[in-house]
């Protein structure tokens, strides 16, 4: 059992890494649209106790937060 639990965190650590590499790229206005939609997931499913509805909303709320407060490059 105590190896599966190992197991499953060191997937969990390499998924993790790999996400990470995977947005290094990104411009600034990207990146905070996508910490935003986190940022408003959470905090969603906090204040709904949970609830997919409210995790979604919360989501899409921070997202387009995220994305409007990012002035765009020139």
């Amino acid at each position: 059992m105590k190896m599966m639990q190992t197991l499953a965190k060191m997937t969990m650590i390499g998924v993790t890494l790999a996400s990470f590499a995977g947005c290094a790229d990104w411009t600034p206005k990207e990146r905070n649209t996508a910490i935003g939609a986190g940022v408003g997931a959470a905090g969603g499913a906090v204040l709904t106790g949970g609830s997919a509805l409210g995790t979604l909303g919360g989501a899409a709320v921070g997202g387009v937060v995220g994305n409007v407060a990012t002035p765009d490059r020139r």
